[in-house]
């Protein structure tokens, strides 16, 4: 059995965490009363892109239905441009641009129904100081000094470049059309499908609701490298390498990389969700970030082994973002943990499925060695993208499921799991919670509390009784449902059921207690 991955690059996330909040350009937070009453169906976002200046212009309608009369619509767009007009419904409308947004107040009140907002507007968008951690564009050059354009947003959101109602609770249901003009010798890689590519300008569309940071295009001097993919559903996908030309002859490999990770990802979480469109990798600038159907990949093919097979573990780690992230999305940037923790967990998954028990046990171990729990991962409700995004919401997400799988079990943890997987909806903490408890037919609310509401410890106390008998109960949590607990004694390990009340065994030798570390607990003998 080959020696388990470590994920370099976890430390690297934990490590920059200060470096992502430098910039205070920020998504989400408490709705604002003038966008919560908007539903965002669709963008259309068409753009020339001046490699030279550094600069975008065009245009993005945005379509929304409205739940109630208003005299102002509110868009987000990072003050860093110009803008030229506004129109709603092709009529112009007077506008306050400044503090990030776009007031429009329509010579007459807004009606309930459908509408749409054109903003015509250029610029010279934020420039990315350290992507992907820090949000903007990157303007820069290949090794043979072709221009190479890459847009990190996840932090800031699409109103880093275009105008849009930016907050995690809306995506556009009906998608986006992207059309990017470029000058001809480069290539524009977009998500969904490419409808054309005419005169240097690219149509992109999607026909998949998308979260607005995953709107973003990636400009260079791309090969395209391509092999068909057959979903554990039997549906056909095409799976797409926009690689650089320097580097076109590593992308068969490495597509077969991807292939064994997207069969190991589908065993765990269900069918790809994104059949209709496309499995989209594209090379950047920068380390990588999960983009709907094109996500973003810098690593540069430094792959370990895990399997005794090549393995990538950060192209591993964004594509499962396909399922947590941007199938699942979390509806308020305080419950980030769905993202990042559930995903993180599915890091251990491809390790478990490739070498077993042991090598899995090992992940974790690892894992609970970077939790540094200096503050809950879930910090409240209404909570903006930068408060939110700590450490912790990576190994401590992670580990919870893992304690989850253990409570469990594997019959009932691993159907809950996919089938979560597969719900296609905005969720918060409470909904996944709701969603466990109501499949297990327990509350397990007391267990969520302690590992995403709190920095405490699952506390066991373990009493002896003399005589070689031994009690051992939880100081910390009354549970209604049975918390099982492996604890190793003279005659071998055995699971304990433990409850509310004390229970009771036998060892001739001092017990040791959650060998294989199940839980984040602290052990007290007494």
């Amino acid at each position: 059995m080959g020696k388990a991955v470590i994920r370099r690059f976890w430390f690297l996330l934990f490590a920059v965490t200060g470096v992502h909040a430098q910039q205070h350009l920020t998504s989400g937070g408490k709705l604002k009363p003038e966008q919560a009453i908007m539903d965002i169906r669709h963008y259309t976002i068409a753009l020339k892109v001046d490699i030279a200046g550094r600069s975008i212009d065009g245009y993005t309608d945005v379509d929304m239905i409205l739940s109630q009369t208003t005299p102002v619509l509110l868009l987000d767009l990072l003050d860093s441009f110009q803008v030229r007009s506004v129109a709603v419904d092709g009529f112009p409308a007077p506008f306050v641009y400044a503090a990030n947004l776009i007031r429009i107040t329509p010579a007459a009140l807004v009606r309930p129904g459908r509408h749409t907002v054109r903003v015509v507007y250029g610029g010279k968008p934020h420039v990315a100081v350290h992507p992907p951690w820090d949000d903007g564009f990157t303007w820069t050059k290949d090794s043979s000094g072709n221009p190479w354009v890459a847009i990190t947003a996840e932090g800031t959101g699409g109103k880093l470049y275009f105008p849009c109602k930016d907050h995690p609770s809306d995506e556009p249901d009906e998608g986006v059309d992207m059309y990017i003009t470029v000058p001809d010798s480069l290539v524009v890689a977009g998500p969904g499908l490419l409808q054309s590519s005419k005169g240097g300008t690219y149509h992109w569309k999607t026909n998949y609701t998308i979260n607005n940071y995953s709107i973003v295009f990636n400009v260079g001097q791309y090969r395209v490298v391509q092999k068909d993919y057959t979903t554990v559903a039997g549906h056909h996908v095409p799976m797409v390498f926009y690689v650089l030309e320097e580097h076109a002859a590593k992308a068969p490999h490495h597509l077969e990389v991807l292939e064994r990770i997207v069969h190991e990802q589908e065993k765990y979480f269900g069918e790809y969700p994104w059949v209709k469109e496309k499995i989209g990798i594209v090379e950047t600038p920068h380390l990588g970030m999960e983009h709907q159907t094109m996500n973003a990949y810098g690593n540069h093919f430094r792959y370990t082994k895990v399997g005794g097979e090549d393995y990538d573990d950060l192209m591993h780690h964004e594509f499962g973002h396909e399922w947590w992230g941007n199938r699942v999305t979390a509806k308020d940037w305080a419950d980030y943990w769905i993202h990042e923790g559930i995903n993180t967990y599915g890091d251990g998954l491809y390790v478990l499925d490739k070498e077993g028990e042991k090598a899995y046990d090992q992940f974790f171990r690892r894992m609970a060695a970077g939790i540094s729990n200096q503050a809950p991962i879930v910090l409240g409700k209404d909570i903006d993208e930068e408060a939110a995004y700590q450490g912790d919401i990576y190994p401590k997400g992670a580990f919870f499921m893992h304690t989850l799988r253990w409570v469990l079990g594997d019959s009932t943890f691993f159907p809950i799991l996919k089938s979560l997987a597969s719900a296609d909806t905005l969720v918060d903490s409470d909904d996944v919670e709701a969603y466990f408890s109501s499949r297990v037919g327990a509350d397990l609310k007391p267990l969520f509390d302690l590992y995403l509401r709190t920095t405490n410890k699952l506390d066991i106390r373990v009493r002896a009784l003399g005589g070689g008998r031994y009690g051992i109960h939880l100081e910390n949590m009354r549970p209604t449902f049975t918390i099982p607990l492996e604890v190793v004694t003279d005659k071998g390990t055995i699971v304990l059921p433990l409850q509310p009340d004390e229970v009771t065994f036998s060892s001739a030798t001092k017990p040791g207690v959650d060998p294989r570390m199940c839980y984040l607990a602290t052990v007290t003998f007494q």
